[in-house]
């Protein structure tokens, strides 16, 4: 699936729209589109790690003639990653202000539409150690599904590199 169809899906639905992905095999999240410049598969070797850098930064790439890093974003979250036994990465393209950053992830689903008051509080839905990165969390049938907060995840001190 490219970004283009990606970002079509559902168009029907009132509300923002939001790219629907997974961490992990366990846990679906959402990232509003306004923040996502692209999903794409590359293969492991367009990632360059960089020596004394954390485990969860995998390394720099290239994108549309920028370069940018690539970050293990279920590791940042403290979530198990499941990414050292792939050949080839869904990475989502995130931009915030003129900040970009590649944020790996399991699985991309493809895009919803809610509405903002169906964002609830995440205090008590999930561990502590996400609340910081989250917008909230909206319940969809028996999923709940996690809204990730991009500004959040850029600003983190984790990625504060001097």
């Amino acid at each position: 699936m490219n970004s283009s169809q990606i970002l079509h899906n559902n168009s029907k639905t009132q509300g923002e729209a939001y790219l629907n992905f997974y961490l992990n095999p366990l846990t679906s999240v959402i990232l509003s589109v306004k923040h996502t410049q692209e999903a794409i598969v590359v293969p492991g070797e367009i990632i360059t790690p960089m020596p004394n850098m954390p485990a969860f930064i995998m390394g720099l790439m290239s994108w549309r003639s920028r370069i940018i890093w690539a970050v293990d974003l279920p590791m940042i979250l403290n979530l198990e990653s499941t990414h050292y036994r792939s050949r080839q990465f869904n990475i989502i393209v995130i931009k915030v202000e003129s900040m970009l950053l590649g944020l790996v992830v399991h699985n991309v689903k493809g895009t919803i539409k809610f509405m903002p008051d169906d964002i609830r509080s995440p205090i008590g839905q999930v561990a502590t150690s996400l609340v910081p990165y989250l917008r909230g969390c909206v319940v969809q049938g028996q999923e709940t599904l996690l809204v990730l907060d991009a500004p959040a995840i850029v600003q983190s001190s984790l990625l504060q590199i001097d």
